[in-house]
């Protein structure tokens, strides 16, 4: 359902501005407070907000019509009055109002499907009304009855594929105290156990809530938990693979055989508790597979759009974050499927898991793959370092990065690496080695004598070559002089929104455009992803920053909550990085905008974040302020307020370059 904002009085007064500071913040309510009156932290750095005392006209902007909120039992709602003089209270709580009218609630939520907020605003002279209807996220709901089964908890579900000899982990929610289990279409059961383990903490609680006591979860006593092998049920096994079974097609994507169990007859997931019993039929397909291989090439751009990244990201399992990123035409074995992720086989001890769509199949019965790693040679370059790696396939491969070391694994492989050639002395090469951890697990180490800057790698023909980076040239008493630097201003497209309506990406590109000035004055050359309003895709940003050859990658951002964390206690400034290199660049522009912002210091963290993936440079994401913050929206809008973001950020990096140089 969409929810309606209703209106029912709203009286028009004369605008006038004048120029106040925000009220002193008092101390923040208990995160299941019915409302939430004021801040928990003063911004005492921030510009004064102007006050305005025009129309009162009640808005809610967050949720925004359409919007659904996620949450178990409080979250938060903000919007304008309108006028910075009035008072406001949602569902008979009292909510504070900034001097621009802006304000930002902390609610208990009512328990329905559908909630229904009053809000009431009030002037000297005037009053308006509106009641707001939101939609919450649907949530099983267990009835009132001795047994219960939710249907919607059951996994796996869609297709899956799995090896006829390897255990399928099965889990349901059902009844405290009931007898589960999984009916066979031909009769046989398999009993599900209860699982006591913590119930899960939304991610949303674990990356964002400072709150530790949100973190303990009470047992989990209605989930249910087992496993199921191959024929051990009783079911046939399905046919072979490939040409042995011309009666079996290839499911889309992948070779394999026709599902043995499926919707209309497939098993049901039982729960019994005394003389009664509740079922639900298992939305699932599963395809036994049998030894013969299915070799798959990697493409992420299946569709021909041209416009990807030409990297398939690997995860640890199903729904996890990222953790390989394999160039199109990377190969590898498929040894499973759930849902839209293949399982592809790196190697006997290590899975990746990646998505259905950019796996193209190649012919049924391909040997599974595996390459002999030959001797290296290491080129000198005048910008970088290309290590040479003989393969005699595109075997999947990882680079983990420390300080001053990469290490290449390559995956399904076996070293013959008779000879490392240096190629000559430079001298950001410490050392280099080759390691066999395992039978099919190939590493090759390069120590460097400076810390990393950047590296990429890229096919030629069957061979990988790794391109190692050399760092600048800084010099220490004008350290950006000569430097290019990409600049990126966070969104459009989506991006967060303020209580008054200030987008996101308009903030961003006013920090963006002052920290150009900055640094181009103090000799860069900088190079904006976008310098209007406009939109563009993370893809084509990160591919700028690496065409032009980059030696920074910052980009500008504010912040936002998701549903159900508390605002108050839980906003200040933050600086994101995703891999070593980029740390201490981190930690530089951190320390800045805490001391130029005042807020509250939420540290440095590593995120999974499009803009700071790039390897091929050092590249940082700062979250300077929270747009739904009223008074830190206010300060985006102000020249002032932007110039201090600005001016951290040109500092930090500033503070970076300084301690580069001497290195």
């Amino acid at each position: 359902m969409r929810r309606a904002a209703l209106p029912v009085l709203a009286l028009a007064l004369g605008c006038a501005t004048s120029t106040t500071r925000a009220p002193a913040p008092t101390p923040a309510p208990a995160a299941n407070s019915p409302a939430s009156a004021a801040p928990a932290v003063s911004s005492s750095h921030l510009p004064p907000i102007p006050l305005d005392t025009g129309k009162l006209a009640l808005r809610v902007v967050y949720p925004a019509q359409g919007d659904v909120i996620d949450a178990r039992d409080s979250s938060f709602l903000f919007g304008t009055t309108g006028n910075g003089k009035a008072t406001l209270s949602i569902n008979g709580a009292p909510v504070q109002v900034w001097p621009n009218g802006t304000w930002l609630a902390w609610l208990a939520l009512p328990p329905d499907s559908v909630m229904r907020f009053d809000l009431v605003a009030r002037t000297a002279t005037d009053s308006a009304l509106l009641s707001y209807q939101v939609p919450r996220t649907r949530r099983f709901v267990p009835p009132a009855a001795p047994v219960w089964l939710d249907s919607l908890s059951i996994y796996p579900r869609g297709r899956v594929w799995w090896p006829a000899s390897e255990w399928l982990p099965v889990g349901v929610r059902a009844a405290a105290g009931a007898e589960v289990r999984i009916r066979w279409p031909n009769g046989n059961t398999t009993p599900l156990v209860a699982d006591t383990r913590p119930e899960e903490i939304p991610d949303a609680i674990r990356a964002f809530d400072r709150d530790s006591t949100r973190l303990n979860a009470p047992p989990a006593v209605t989930r249910y938990t087992g496993a199921v092998r191959g024929n051990a049920v009783g079911l046939p096994m399905g046919p072979a693979v490939g040409a042995s079974a011309p009666s079996c097609p290839a499911p889309p994507g992948v070779g394999g055989c026709t599902p043995i169990v499926g919707d209309s007859a497939g098993p049901l997931i039982e729960a019994i508790q005394g003389v009664d019993t509740v079922r639900a039929r298992w939305p699932v397909q599963i395809t036994l597979l049998d030894s013969t291989p299915q070799v798959i090439m990697l493409d992420d751009d299946t569709a021909r759009t041209g416009k990807t990244d030409r990297i398939t990201v690997g995860r640890t399992r199903p729904g996890a974050t990222y953790n390989w990123f394999f160039p199109t035409g990377t190969r590898a074995p498929v040894n499973g499927r759930i849902g839209n992720e293949l399982r592809l086989a790196l190697s006997r001890t290590s899975d990746a898991w990646v998505s259905v769509v950019d796996a193209v199949p190649l012919p049924v019965g391909l040997p599974n793959v595996r390459a002999t790693v030959g001797s290296v040679t290491l080129t000198p370059g005048a910008r970088f370092l290309s290590l040479r790696i003989p393969l005699s396939s595109r075997v999947p491969f990882q680079v983990v990065e420390d300080a001053k070391r990469l290490t290449l694994r390559l995956y399904g492989t076996a070293g013959d690496v008779n000879w490392i050639r240096y190629g000559g002395t430079d001298t950001l090469i410490a050392a280099m080695s080759a390691d066999q951890p395992s039978t099919d697990e190939t590493d090759l180490v390069v120590d460097l004598a400076h810390p990393v800057w950047g590296y990429r790698t890229s096919w030629s023909g069957s061979d990988l070559l790794l391109d190692i980076r050399r760092p600048p040239a800084i010099q220490k008493s004008k350290p950006l002089a000569g430097r290019r630097i990409v600049v990126d201003p966070g969104h459009p497209p989506a991006g967060a929104t303020g209580p008054s309506g200030f987008r996101e990406a308009e903030a961003n590109l006013a920090v963006a455009l002052q920290l150009r000035d900055l640094l181009a004055q103090a000799g860069a050359e900088v190079i904006m992803t976008r310098t209007t309003d406009s939109a563009v895709d993370l893809y084509p940003r990160t591919r700028l920053a690496d065409s032009v050859d980059a030696e920074l990658l910052i980009s500008i951002h504010n912040n936002a909550l998701p549903d159900g964390v508390e605002p108050w206690r839980n906003n200040g400034s933050s600086v994101f990085y995703n891999t070593p290199r980029s740390i201490p660049l981190a930690m530089a522009v951190q320390r800045a905008l805490v001391r130029y912002l005042g807020l509250r210091d939420l540290g440095v963290g590593r995120g999974d974040l499009a803009l700071v993936r790039p390897t091929w440079m050092p590249s940082i994401l700062s979250e300077g302020l929270f747009m739904m913050i009223p008074d830190q929206e206010a300060a985006l809008r102000s020249r002032e307020g932007q110039a201090l973001y600005a001016r951290a950020v040109f500092e930090g990096i500033q503070s970076f370059l300084v301690e580069r140089a001497g290195m």
